[in-house]
């Protein structure tokens, strides 16, 4: 099944989870998985939250931030990959002065 990110339009989410600022957000959602393209412009931030019911794989097309995982911080650059199991904390952080463009996959796990 394609999805099509460039099809969709962008929506523009303020404080996405509490966060900082601005992100942009492409996504399907069939109930089941959600795959969004996302952006956090500069010195966006996407609040800390727990993956109670799902996970969250996060994959760097473009930019540069870093993420809040747990207790600690990763640096994340192109290329990168962090995975959110189910039950643990995240946030992710744009603190460079371009876009961060990301792939984002959510797989619902249940209660």
């Amino acid at each position: 099944m394609l999805i099509d990110f460039h099809a969709m339009e962008e929506k523009i989410i303020p404080h996405m989870r509490g966060g900082e600022k601005e992100a942009g957000m492409r996504a399907y959602d069939d109930g089941l998985c959600k795959v969004m393209q996302g952006r956090l412009f500069p010195g966006a931030t996407v609040g800390l939250h727990t993956h109670v019911t799902d996970s969250e794989v996060i994959y760097i097309l473009s930019g540069k931030g870093k993420v809040l995982y747990d207790d600690g911080c990763e640096t994340l650059s192109v290329g990168s990959c962090h995975y959110c199991p189910k039950g643990h904390s995240h946030s992710l952080i744009n603190d460079s002065d371009e876009d961060l463009i990301f792939l984002a996959v959510v797989p619902q796990h249940g209660a």
